[in-house]
């Protein structure tokens, strides 16, 4: 399988260049050239594998050239034992055919481990061939960034450096991120907001002149395509659990950076009957503005009780734009310079194609803690604040209810007790006992301004 950027102006890659090289040097995001079609007989014998196995054969074409079958194999059932659910993602029953799926039984609680401990085997299995070292850096609105340090702290060809927005992300989030020991971690916490952080990142990629010779950098944010991979998966999982491929399932997921719900869609297109993909999102609605208007156009950063959505511009949308526009890379490239300049109005041949594939639904503070009271009144199930709007936008948006509807769990209440609190659950979450000791242990993190030189320069003393 060869990727190309969805910006047309670079070359066809394989997927081990795409995972050491994230953003394509055009701009644009790397997507499949083509998508593997599966048919219902082959799901029909895929309802009976186990997660890890699931895994290997869903992501197998993704990876073809750079690992065996067996290999894959292998790999994946390393990485999700180490996931303390035997079911991997267990479904969790809510209502009549409504379901929650929680993707929070990794290492740090959230969904980011399903692809980031993955992609840290997959970067150790290529450096290891090429004896490179790399630079891994990332931005984080609060789980990438422990799950990036979690799934990549042990690849001894690799140092990490994440950017969180300061005091704009959960303790237990910053904890989890900055009481990593390893001297080839290194947390920056960044005056800004994570837009602030995802595009300094974005301008290193685009330049990498500050780092000494032989150096390069790798992404761990969602414009990696191994990360897109990867969380595929979990959709073919639970839909199969819920009698796919003969019977259609409706997913609802709380959309950041647009990246978990994407793979929802390639999902669809390999396949899977998908009745319904709800976006939903928080106040920073940039996402549910668009479906509803036509209007692309940013607003100011809201601050909201779910941090890790708190993203004015979600990078990924640009992937599914690209089908949208027919894979017209040129049309796509113009109208991505346009939005770059500032806001646009999409034609309306491309909301309708948008809107074919989408529904959303926006979810403010007050409705947020209005749904996790409600939830666990319904049921005593406690919701953590970004699945709590999943579960009210599927429930705004879910159509028929003779259809499955399945929302994202996204993180562990556990990360939000502020939220929880809020929300006047008189139960305070706790965290896993392995956890126990998070905020007695000793934190590491550098303050720096809103300033790319700055924060270039960090890294650069640090590689040095």
């Amino acid at each position: 399988m060869r990727y190309i950027s969805t910006r047309g102006a670079s070359p066809a890659l394989a997927f081990e260049d795409v995972l050491l090289t994230g953003l394509a040097p055009d701009g644009g995001l790397y997507v499949p050239e083509t998508l593997a079609r599966i048919d219902t007989a082959r799901m029909r014998e895929w309802a009976r594998l186990d997660y890890a196995d699931l895994a290997a054969e869903v992501m197998a074409p993704f990876v073809e050239g750079f690992l065996a079958p067996g290999e894959l194999r292998t790999m994946t059932h390393a990485t999700y034992a180490g996931f303390r659910h035997p079911a991997v993602a267990p479904l969790v029953q809510l209502g009549h055919n409504e379901w929650v799926l929680e993707l929070f039984h990794g290492p740090t609680l959230a969904f980011k481990d399903f692809a980031l401990q993955l992609l840290g085997r997959l970067l150790e299995r290529s450096l290891a061939r090429s004896g490179e070292r790399v630079v891994v850096l990332g931005a984080t609105s609060g789980d990438t960034g422990s799950a990036a340090i979690e799934g990549c702290r042990n690849c001894a060809g690799a140092d990490i450096f994440i950017l969180h927005p300061h005091q704009r992300v959960s303790e237990v989030q910053r904890r989890q991120m900055t009481t990593v020991p390893g001297a080839n971690i290194h947390n920056i916490a960044v005056r800004g907001n994570f837009d602030d952080c995802q595009e300094m990142v974005k301008a290193s990629f685009a330049d990498q002149s500050f780092l000494p010779p032989g150096r390069r950098l790798v992404a761990v944010n969602s414009i990696n395509w191994a990360r897109i991979m990867a969380q595929i998966v979990y959709y073919f999982h639970a839909a199969l659990a819920l009698g796919a491929p003969d019977r259609a399932v409706s997913f609802a997921v709380p959309t950041g950076n647009f990246g978990d719900i994407y793979a929802g869609y390639l999902a669809r297109r390999m396949g899977l009957p998908v009745a319904r993909l709800v976006i939903a999102t928080n106040a920073n609605d940039i996402l549910h503005r668009l479906m509803s208007s036509g209007n692309y156009a940013r607003a100011g950063l809201a601050h909201t009780l779910s941090p890790s959505m708190d993203i004015v511009i979600s990078s990924n949308f640009e992937r599914a734009l690209f089908d949208f526009y027919g894979r017209d890379a040129a049309r796509l490239r113009e109208l991505m310079e346009r939005f770059r300049a500032g806001d646009v109005v999409l034609p309306e041949q491309i909301m309708q194609a948008a809107r074919a594939e989408f529904a959303s639904f926006a979810v403010d503070d007050a409705m947020t803690c209005e749904t996790i009271a409600r939830v666990f009144e319904e049921s005593e199930y406690l919701l953590d604040p970004h699945s709590a709007i999943g579960v009210r936008a599927a429930r705004e948006c879910r159509g028929s209810r003779a259809v499955p509807i399945v929302t994202l769990a996204t993180a562990h209440p556990a990360k939000f007790p502020e939220a929880i609190a809020r929300a006047g659950v008189p139960r305070e979450p706790a965290l896993p006992h392995y956890m126990a000791d998070l905020f007695e242990r000793e934190e590491r993190c550098t303050v720096l301004d809103h300033d790319l030189g700055a924060v270039q320069r960090f890294i650069g003393e640090r590689l040095a």
